[in-house]
């Protein structure tokens, strides 16, 4: 056993761990939630990741992002993640693919054939054909719902999309897995509602992009649940 999961193996023990470093995750978006979410990830000892986005850093993606740094600004995430990933667990394999995911290269990703992912990416598009895949496959998945707008990380829960209310999100996403047969979904979402935005109204007036409003600590909560979830689950642990 490596030392640096000497505290993780006193949690779980040494069977846990095992599970985990035998286990392969894919995690579809390196952004807010996805970042600490395979931060958490390679830091409980997964012996493999998987990491899709086709994004590089931005500056505005520092008030919240793991890998967002000025130093990483312009450097696409995944390898970002990779090398960050290398510092914390030399021995977690990490695959990259800086690929904007889309149904017509999806089966791209899934040739990976990971035992658990997590989706945390923006797009409904995105996250459709991921939840479509991952029943084809029956590879388990859990969905992060909207964290944008939001201030109360505490608000989070992890339940069935069947019964999530008041998030717009979790809404569009209802209507259309029932229309590809799909009923139930994991997925991490909040019952706050969006905060108005500052500067919306003149955003709205002048047609643009609404682009969300975001803050250091909820996005990252949601990270952290869901890899806790994921854990959990591949470790054999109960509630």
């Amino acid at each position: 056993m490596a030392e640096e999961f000497a505290r993780t193996e006193l949690l779980i023990g040494e069977e846990g761990l095992c599970r985990l470093r035998e286990a392969s995750v894919m995690v579809l978006g390196a952004g807010g939630v996805g970042s600490h979410c395979i931060e958490a990830l390679a830091r409980s000892g997964i012996g493999r990741l998987i990491l899709v986005d086709s994004d590089k850093v931005a500056v505005t993606n520092i008030n919240r992002q793991s890998i967002a740094l000025h130093s990483t600004v312009g450097q696409y995430k995944t390898r970002v993640m990779k090398t960050k990933i290398a510092d914390i667990s030399p021995q977690t394999e990490v695959v990259t693919y800086e690929l904007f995911i889309l149904p017509e290269n999806i089966d791209e990703i899934f040739q990976e054939k990971p035992d658990y992912i997590v989706d945390a990416v923006d797009t409904v598009t995105a996250k459709l054909a991921a939840a479509e895949k991952a029943r084809e496959y029956g590879i388990p998945l859990i969905s992060c719902m909207g964290t944008g707008n939001k201030l109360h990380a505490e608000l989070f829960e992890i339940t069935d999309i069947s019964k999530t209310s008041v998030c717009p999100l979790c809404k569009v996403m209802r209507k259309e897995l029932r229309a590809r047969g799909i009923e139930h979904l994991k997925v991490l979402y909040s019952k706050e509602k969006p905060v108005r935005v500052s500067g919306r109204e003149a955003q709205e007036k002048a047609g643009r992009r609404m682009v969300p409003g975001s803050i250091s600590f909820v996005p990252p909560a949601a990270g952290l649940l869901i890899a806790g979830e994921v854990i959990r689950e591949i470790a054999g642990i109960g509630e």
